[in-house]
Order: structure tokens, then sequence, then C-alpha cells
């Protein structure tokens, strides 16, 4: 796939300009691979406006040279925030900036040890997320095909369930499917929580046998292509009693209102609190304990935070999750979740997979 990394890097160039900053040091591997295409797993890319470099080890030099035509590479000299201080030395930057949430402060430390003191390091966070955040037609169309993706691979999860099978072997048989269906990964640890245990938002897959009448959520993403989707359906084994069909269709019609509320222009927390007035309305909304949402992209967790509160503004490109949840503890849980894409009228749904209660 052609990806239009000089047209990002020149983004950031810009930013780099309006910033009054002579260099960006990219320590984050979705970062980097999001400017220039590398996937290795170690390095220091070092973007300025006369050219980009990328300091990495002997393990990623040959990867390096196969994945990026048009940068220059160098061999990483020692250790790795030692070598990314000498190249600033070098090239006598003056002011270098770094992203405080992915640089230790150990490392920090010893990239101004070796830079010396004519080079200021700056904290500088967010600027690659913040061109990530909107994403092109060309990412919109990879993350649809790894929605479509996770949909089939849910699809078929669903058929697997029945008393007496263990939550680890469905998510081992989710995660299978998911890269003989082309996946290169799941976007996360899936989660396969059924009886009480469904009523913990992050679950982790037990030993747990799946029983008669009770409740099963599913939690999945795919990696595709480099980009992430992510869903969770919830399903009853049985004949639901009339309290869990009241919550469910009240879980489904806080999603359907976020849904509605998502366009370009409306802040994140107008989208959350359209879900959390349903649940309000239905006395739920202390049952509801996490965020409506999240940014998805070439990882599962990005920004805009879909939360409480939050006064960012949503704009086309943007793809984000929807899922509100309601979880009483000693009963269980229950969450719905889609991935929906932004466009400059309204919204799109990138999940297909049925929100209707599936009772088996």
């Amino acid at each position: 796939m052609n990806y239009p990394f000089l047209d990002r890097r020149k983004a950031v160039i810009s930013e780099l300009r309006r910033r009054q900053l002579d260099c960006l040091l990219v320590t984050h591997p979705p970062n980097w691979f999001y400017l220039t295409g590398f996937t290795g797993e170690a390095g220091v890319l070092a973007v300025t406006p006369s050219g980009t470099t990328l300091i990495t080890d002997g393990r990623f030099t040959v990867q390096a040279h196969a994945e990026c035509s048009d940068i220059r590479i160098e061999l990483q000299k020692g250790a790795l925030s030692a070598a990314a201080g000498d190249w600033l030395k070098q090239k006598r930057i003056a002011r270098a900036g770094y992203d405080p949430a992915q640089w230790t402060v150990s490392q920090l430390k010893a990239t101004r040890r070796a830079a010396g003191t004519k080079c200021k390091a700056v904290g500088a966070g967010g600027i690659v997320e913040g061109l990530r955040m909107k994403k092109d037609p060309l990412e919109l169309a990879v993350m649809r095909k790894a929605a479509l993706l996770a949909g089939a691979v849910m699809d078929r999860a669903i058929r697997l369930l029945k008393p007496g099978v263990r939550e680890s072997d469905i998510a081992a048989e989710i995660e299978y499917h998911m890269k003989r269906s082309g996946a290169s990964g799941a976007s996360f640890e899936t989660i396969v929580a059924s009886g009480k245990r469904a009523a913990l938002p992050h679950a982790r897959p037990s030993s747990k046998r799946l029983k008669k009448n009770e409740l099963v959520v599913l939690d999945l993403g795919a990696i595709l292509g480099h980009y992430c989707s992510d869903m969770t359906r919830t399903v009853f084994l049985g004949r639901a009693p009339r309290r869990i069909r009241e919550w469910y269709r009240a879980v489904n019609e806080a999603r359907a209102a976020a849904v509605a509320a998502v366009r370009a222009g409306i802040a994140v927390g107008q989208v959350d609190a359209a879900a959390r007035q349903v649940l309000k309305k239905q006395g739920l909304d202390q049952y509801f304990v996490h965020s409506t949402g999240h940014g998805l992209g070439l990882e599962v967790h990005e920004d805009p935070r879909v939360g409480r509160g939050q006064a960012i503004r949503l704009e086309a490109g943007n793809v984000i999750t929807i899922e509100p949840g309601v979880y009483v503890e000693d009963v269980g849980g229950i969450r719905i979740e889609d991935d929906v894409a932004v466009r400059s009228h309204g919204s799109e749904v990138l999940t297909r997979t049925t929100r209707d209660l599936i009772e088996l």
C-alpha cells in the first residue's frame, strides 16, 4: 500500500516550525510506522526540516532499508538513548522535541548527557498522535476491512457458545480464526467473560466453563494492514429473564443514541452524554462505569477519548468506538460495541454484526 509517509512528515515539520523546534525524536513504534513504514521494534526516528533519520540497531537495519526507501538509516552505536544524543550533538540540533509520555526519565537523562549543553530537550507530546486521529481514505478503507473481518470472527464465535465450553477455549478459537482470516493478530487480548465474571469490563478469559442461563460478553478486535478493529457483543445462554432483556434494550438504545450523535463538530463529551442520558432514564447509569468509547487506528486505544466532559470536537476522518455497558455485581454485564467513522455529514458504522439480543 502506498501510504503517504512523506506528506505526514511534512505535516510534522510544519508543526516543528510553529513550535520553533529543530527536530522531533519519535520513540513510539506506531508513530514511526505512521511516518515511515518502519515496522521494527527498536529505534529512534529523528524528523527535521532537512530530512529524516532512523537510528536503529543491527537487528533491524536490513529491514529498515527494505521498508523505508526515502529516509536515512544510521546504525546505533551503544545504548539507544546515548546514540540519539550523539546524533543530536553531531547535527548541532539546538532544540529537540520529544514526547514525555514515550520517553522515560532515565532515557531523557542519557540523551541529554550525550547531546551536550548546547542542545535543549523540549517536551512536545502529541504531535504525531494529533495527525493520526484523522484517517485518510486509504486508512478508512483498511479499517472497514478490519471491522468486517472482526464481525465475521464474532459471528463464528457466537456459534461456538454452549454450556460446558471454557472461556479460554472460546478466546483461543477467536484468535486462531482471526489469523486464518488474514489478520496479523488480535488488537488486544480477547475478552470472553461469562456469568458473574461478565460484570468485569476487562475480564480476561479464564478456565470457567459456560453455563446455562447466564450472560456471555465477547470483546474482540483484529489487526489488518496494521489497523485495529474493536467490537463487543453480549449473548445469553438460554431464555433471558425480563430484567436482562430490559437491561439489554437500554444498553442498545444508549449505543444507538451515541451513534446518532456522532458527527463532525460535536464535542465527544456530548456523544458520551447521549449514551448516559438513556441509561439514566432507565435507572442504570450507576452501572455504566467507563467511558462511552475511544479513538481507534494503529492502536486500539487512541485519541480522542469519548468520555464525560471531554471538549475535543470530532472531525471527519476520526474513527471511534461506541461501547456503553451495564455491569451488575454478582449478576453479570452487558456491553455492545461498534466502530464508527466520522463523516463530514453524520457517521458510518463499520461493524455489521447484529446488535439484537441473541439467546442460545
